[in-house]
């Protein structure tokens, strides 16, 4: 046996490593710039029953490259509350599906034509404008990456076939598969990348350093190990999204429990599958792969309500989401009646104003005792305006294309300037929480005074955002003359507030820091005073 550099090869091994998952990453997020906002459209459009959550699981995972990207983007719009459990467990397994599609891309072997890929990519980079083409030229520079860092740890582990080490190791997962499944479970969770454990398989296996028996198990920890992904991302995360990721890790777990059952009649039916088709070493496990996900799949997709049954069982607790689905917005009212079209997008916007005013209520509590569950609940509110201003001005701007009366014309302007109003709320709101979050990431006090007129302020606001809310629901010009009027002690305070606070830091009874994050909060809660009085004057316009 010839002499091994063993630093050779262990650079070259986790060079190798490295390039890879650069390649998988940047080519991912090249094609998540191209999709843009698509991505989180297939998930909130194309998941009305757990079907199509497969389909677009697969879809989305094939688009960015990576099962546990899909499956943190679908905790946290589970968290968000665009999608519900069962939504997210065939969104969940159709991500299992989709990841296969990598294994199958490095089966082609296009290994020799990595560099001239990431030529092609490098171009289209630093020599085009166009975002469009740069996004494509991420895609080919990270495509040829994956390539090439395969090439580089292909050869880190040639070595491996002549040592007697390794030999005995693999011996010992062929009789005892349970190693490799641990092996796969724990390298897969180290690097958070399945296709990275799926691509030196297909490495090892094709420099014949490895046999089929034993690398199957490696396949299936590979399915457990990729699930640390999500439980890292639920960490925090609300009740609904600890259900979503422990989903993702029992169906794993009872698909590798299955398969390690049925290993030796597995091991068969692929070793069958590539002599019929003639198919090379890597492209044998990816078929492998592929064949272990589908049928999975198919073996458990039936049991999704159980699932959901299961894992509220174990994670008990108010699943306390925020249902950010419009819920009166119906588009064939628009050409049928606008006018009662125009009374939908009405109801949907006052819904927008209830959730605004429930933000602003959670970001006082999260000043006066810090507790994380409030600034989360805050940034739920703000997303879930977000998304309603989005539909509402669709909406709107769809009303606005049909004959409308003169009435309905300046109720409509009114709507579209309110639908802003609310929106610019959500935004001061999630910046007050953000300053609060500086408050207390530089452990920065404030005097006891400062405190309190800061909380009478909140309150002075948040009561003047209510009021202007009930106006808007009552159509109560006194309730809207009212908030007005109030309006002008916001102004008063907020100079009042200005003016003693530069008083303290001369005095030096409050520190520097909390001084500056104090005057933000100040100004956001006085422009929220702003946004109260603005809706109430389309209040009083509507109501002339």
């Amino acid at each position: 046996m010839e002499d091994i550099n063993v630093q050779q090869m262990i650079f070259q091994f986790i060079g190798g490593l490295g390039i890879f998952l650069f390649g998988i990453k940047y080519m991912g997020d090249g094609l998540q710039m191209a999709a843009g906002d698509r991505l989180r459209d297939i998930l909130d459009k194309y998941t009305t029953n757990p079907f199509m959550g497969v389909l677009a699981g697969i879809l989305v995972t094939v688009l960015i490259q990576s099962s546990s990207g899909t499956t943190v983007l679908t905790v946290g719009l589970v968290s968000a509350g665009f999608m519900t459990l069962k939504q997210a467990i065939g969104v969940i397994m159709g991500a299992n599906i989709g990841t296969t599609v990598t294994a199958f891309i490095i089966g082609i072997n296009l290994s020799e034509y990595a560099l001239p890929i990431i030529a092609v990519g490098a171009v289209l980079l630093f020599f085009f404008k166009n975002h469009k083409v740069k996004n494509i030229g991420q895609v080919f520079f990270g495509f040829g990456a994956l390539f090439y860092g395969l090439d580089l740890m292909g050869q880190g582990m040639k070595p491996l076939a002549g040592m007697e080490s390794f030999h005995e190791l693999t011996a010992q997962m062929s009789t005892n598969p349970f190693l490799g499944l641990l092996i796969g479970t724990i390298f897969t969770a180290v690097v958070q990348s399945s296709s990275a454990t799926i691509g030196i398989l297909q490495e090892l296996y094709g420099q014949g350093a490895i046999d089929l028996q034993a690398a199957l198990p490696v396949l299936f920890g590979d399915n457990i190990g990729t699930t640390i992904t999500a439980i890292l991302a639920a960490i925090g995360a609300s009740v609904a999204a600890k259900r979503a990721a422990a989903t993702h890790v029992i169906f794993n777990l009872i698909g590798a429990v299955i398969f390690m059952l049925i290993l030796p009649l597995f091991t068969s039916f692929i070793t069958y599958l590539q002599g019929l088709f003639g198919l090379n070493p890597e492209m044998t496990i990816a078929v492998a792969h592929g064949t272990f996900n589908v049928t999975n799949t198919f073996i458990q997709f039936w049991f999704i309500g159980a699932f959901a049954w299961l894992v509220t069982k174990l994670i008990p607790g108010d699943d306390s989401r925020i249902d950010y689905k419009t819920k009166h917005l119906d588009t064939n009212l628009i050409d049928q009646s606008p006018g009662i079209a125009l009374e939908m997008a009405r109801e949907e916007t006052l819904r927008m104003a209830d959730y605004a005013k429930f933000g602003l209520q959670e970001a006082r509590e999260y000043l006066v005792n810090r507790e994380p569950k409030h600034a989360e609940s805050t940034v739920q509110v703000e997303e879930a305006v977000n998304n309603l201003d989005r539909k509402i001005t669709e909406y709107l701007t769809k009303i606005s294309s049909v004959a409308l009366t003169n009435n309905e014309t300046e109720e409509h302007a009114l709507m579209l300037d309110t639908v802003r109003d609310i929106e610019r709320v959500g935004d001061h709101m999630e910046n007050i929480v953000e300053n609060i979050d500086q408050l207390i990431k530089n452990k920065a006090k404030m005097s006891e005074e400062a405190s309190n007129q800061l909380i009478g302020m909140f309150e002075l606001t948040t009561a003047n955002f209510e009021r202007a809310v009930k106006a808007m629901h009552k159509k109560d010009r006194a309730l809207a003359e009212e908030t007005i009027v109030v309006e002008k002690d916001i102004d008063k305070a907020e100079r009042k507030l200005r003016k003693d606070h530069i008083r303290r830091l001369n005095e030096g009874k409050c520190q520097v820091v909390s001084g500056i994050l104090y005057i933000d909060i100040v100004s956001d809660l006085e422009r929220i005073g702003d946004h109260a009085n603005n809706i109430a004057e389309a209040v009083l316009e509507l109501n002339e």
